[in-house]
């Protein structure tokens, strides 16, 4: 498929490290998140609650959906 792309947004870090090339023109932006399957596991080998692993999602899904509500201005500070 033949697609023109302005930005590809990566949010974790493997997937920046190996996303595939992109033509010169397109913008890739990484914004990285922390992982929370690894942030759970390393909870729990803590001895954290199922509760406790649990919040580590709920963080990181609420810091994507605060840079996806403001995503024209995030976009435009890191491509400036």
């Amino acid at each position: 498929m033949d697609m023109k792309l302005d930005a590809v947004i990566t949010v974790c870090g493997h997937a920046h490290e190996t996303c595939p090339y992109f033509p010169p023109r397109c913008k890739v932006i990484h914004v990285g998140f922390d992982d929370p399957p690894q942030m759970a596991r390393e909870l729990a080998e803590q001895g954290a609650d199922e509760a406790q692993q649990l919040d580590c999602y709920r963080k990181v899904r609420d810091e994507i959906k605060a840079f996806v509500e403001n995503l024209p201005e995030n976009i435009n500070s890191r491509i400036a």
